[in-house]
């Protein structure tokens, strides 16, 4: 698949630990291969944050406490045992992505064993976090915003004062601004770097591939993109930031972004149907089989077909243009904390321009990152459209 081996060689990891005929060559052949290896395992790293702190370890970490834990699916495109790293979390994962977690409950048993430290920290105590004997700290925008400033410095201060790192990255508040740096600190604190920079060049690709095919769009398409579709009242939406960031790097104009002043809030009903938008997008994934639309690991593409469409007439949005006009589609929710959103935002360029956009492929991006990059990989029905 010649898609397939854009952004890199295309080989994956277990064919570049393999001889010509097959035959397994082991990690640590010879020790002029070893040393070096393990000297870098070994050696202190140093990495700026997002708040432009400057984070040193003695050694690459070892011993993660995960402030937001939807960042294991992070480390999953970084490191071939990501959950050995997890020493402590919080919960929005567990709660929030339950098929997601499952899938990766079942190659990592360890992970139900993890300290809980509650949503966004939120049932955390400094005395937990240091009973996890971490040796590096990872929070989220998210985390500082959720403790407020005085709780944030205070927890940053706590942590300082107990001789335990911290760094702040983030994929979620402001993605196009955040991911890039995101990943390069992260990758250096983990003794990660090759593969950090092997991701971050396939981002970019992939990224600069979209704002390429989109440079002679005449115009941006209004997008409605309706937020946990079917799973919560009608009609949420995303405001400025977030998805409001991806809908923007694939062409469209995002019509929550323009009343809705925060991340997310809920728009009108009858407001949707007065604005007329030319696209919509609903969201899907965590409330699939519980009224939204079922989307991620394990989903079958007629199923996720179908409760899009369900979700549809039971929230009485058929009578949209966009509906009637074959402009309706849906998109997992998880990707708005996470590198892989480069598949939603070549999803919707293809929804948003469909002549201009035609060449993407956001089914060989997922084949790539899959192939080259993810322990666990994304198995299932990550976008429809309707039928």
């Amino acid at each position: 698949m010649a898609a397939g081996c854009a952004g890199g060689t295309g080989l994956s990891r277990r064919r570049l630990l393999s001889g010509a005929a097959g035959m397994a060559i082991p990690l640590l052949a010879s020790p002029l291969l070893a040393t070096p290896r393990l000297a870098r395992a070994e050696a202190p790293v140093r990495a700026r944050d997002l708040l432009g702190r400057e984070v040193a370890l003695p050694r690459p970490a070892r011993r993660v406490v995960l402030g937001q834990g939807r960042h294991l699916a992070v480390l999953n495109l970084l490191h071939p045992d990501p959950a050995s790293l997890v020493v402590a979390w919080s919960e929005d994962m567990r709660r929030g992505e339950a098929r997601e977690y499952a899938k990766y409950r079942q190659r990592f048993p360890a992970l139900d064993q993890l300290p809980n430290l509650g949503q966004n920290l939120g049932g955390a105590s400094l005395e937990m976090i240091l009973a996890a004997r971490p040796d590096l700290v990872l929070l989220s925008r998210r985390n500082l915003m959720a403790l407020g400033e005085a709780g944030a410095q205070g927890l940053l201060r706590s942590l300082e004062t107990a001789g335990i790192p911290a760094a702040v990255i983030d994929f979620f508040i402001a993605p196009l601004r955040d991911t890039e740096p995101s990943l390069e600190t992260l990758g250096t604190l983990i003794g990660r770097e090759a593969q950090a920079q092997a991701l971050l060049a396939f981002h970019r690709g992939r990224m600069q591939a979209v704002r390429t095919v989109l440079a002679g769009a005449a115009s941006r398409p209004s997008v409605f993109m309706h937020v946990h579709a079917g799973g919560t009242d009608c009609c949420y939406s995303p405001g400025r930031g977030v998805f409001d960031d991806l809908i923007q790097a694939a062409g469209g104009r995002n019509i929550g972004a323009e009343t809705l002043p925060a991340e997310t809030g809920q728009l009108n009903l009858e407001a949707v149907l007065a604005r007329n938008p030319d696209v919509y997008v609903a969201t899907g994934g965590p409330f699939g089989g519980r009224g939204g639309v079922s989307l991620g690991v394990g989903v079958e593409a007629a199923a996720a077909r179908a409760s899009l469409e369900e979700v549809i007439r039971r929230q009485n949005l058929g009578s949209l243009p966009a509906v009637q006009g074959g402009r309706a589609h849906a998109l997992w929710h998880g990707f708005n904390d996470s590198p892989t959103h480069v598949i939603a935002v070549e999803a919707m360029a293809r929804w948003f321009h469909p002549q201009a956009a035609a060449a993407l492929d956001p089914a060989a991006s997922q084949a790539v990152l899959n192939e080259r990059f993810a322990t666990v990989p994304m198995e299932g029905t990550y976008w429809t459209d309707m039928a």
